[in-house]
């Protein structure tokens, strides 16, 4: 009879295995902030940052769940953005550009941070150094300040003829400081006088193009970020109805009617922070994780704005373009 009762105990015991299994609650999905200032949730960037996650074996809503803040271009709004995500409990945040991850990092100093498009992390105080950053910020930077005279020496290959260049900046931006002074020194040694034009707010964008265009501007440099970018449609419409060509460092510009184009590829850098966030969410510290720099860059020429404006670009040119827009 005992043989008998252990028998059946065993049975019952293998048979509710399976259940009590069932039973255990599933791991709930980790969550995963992103402070976006300049790019928006439903841009190409943000679904590059999606499929980073799904290369990396996350599926959203069963393994990770994310916490989209936008502010569109407004940086007074970031503050109130970075700390509902703190609030959130989020296990990690990433921003996309140097305010957005400074406004992270003032609002954290334990969460870690994955910034995605940051122009200078050890200039803007995000990282100690890019070998090992220490802290809670680690991520991926673009260069940007050091690339402004490549895109004038750009400029000057395209128009030969070119004095005087129009720069659209914002103060309230950390790197454009830097951004400027580089294109100052690079302006020197072209032989090229710059007028600058500042826009810390959109109203900004009409008066700063009109102003260019009475300083005898021949085409007009943007230094990257909001929020011109933001409102690049009204920005280009105004470019051109005053006949002046954009050079930039963001795609968008010359897939909307600026001229050229040359820097980082957005979609690859925020492809690229995925994997920061996989390594952070499976342990690793972001104070050791090295900052990576760039690993592509787009030059996209806009030949039907060319044409438009009655320039001719150089052969030599277009045959280094990534893309010619026809």
């Amino acid at each position: 009879m005992r043989r008998i009762g252990l028998v059946v105990v065993v049975t019952v015991g293998l048979a509710l295995a399976p259940l009590a299994a069932e039973a255990q609650p599933s791991p709930s999905p980790r969550r995963v902030g992103v402070l976006l200032a300049l790019l928006s949730p439903d841009s190409k960037e943000a679904h590059a940052f999606r499929q980073g996650l799904r290369d990396a074996g996350y599926t959203e809503d069963r393994d990770v769940t994310i916490e989209w803040r936008w502010a569109n271009g407004d940086y007074a709004r970031l503050p109130k953005l970075a700390a509902e995500l703190v609030e959130r409990k989020v296990d990690v945040i990433v921003a996309d550009i140097t305010v957005a991850t400074q406004e992270a990092k003032r609002a954290t100093s334990t969460i870690p941070i994955v910034m995605a498009v940051v122009a200078d992390p050890v200039g803007s105080g995000l990282v100690s150094n890019l070998a090992r950053p220490g802290g809670n910020v680690a991520g991926l930077s673009i260069m940007l300040a050091e690339l402004s005279v490549k895109r004038l020496q750009l400029l000057k290959e395209t128009l030969p003829t070119l004095t005087r260049v129009g720069v659209v900046w914002n103060p309230a931006t950390p790197w454009h400081t830097k951004a400027v002074e580089n294109l100052k020194g690079g302006a020197r040694t072209l032989g090229v006088e710059l007028s600058f034009a500042t826009v810390r707010v959109p109203e900004e964008i009409g008066p700063a193009v009109g102003a260019l265009s009475r300083a005898n501007a021949q085409a007009v440099f943007v230094v990257d970020g909001p929020p011109v970018f933001t409102h690049r449609t009204t920005f280009l419409r105004r470019t051109s109805q005053a006949r002046l060509p954009v050079i930039s460092g963001e795609r968008q510009y010359t897939d909307e009617g600026g001229l050229i184009s040359f820097g980082p590829n957005y979609e690859d850098q925020m492809l690229r922070s995925a994997l920061y966030v996989d390594k952070i969410l499976k342990g690793a510290k972001p104070g050791g994780l090295p900052v990576e720099q760039p690993t592509k860059f787009t030059l996209v020429i806009n030949l039907k704005t060319a044409r438009a404006l009655g320039l001719t670009i150089p052969q030599s040119l277009l045959l280094r373009a990534d893309q010619v827009i026809e």
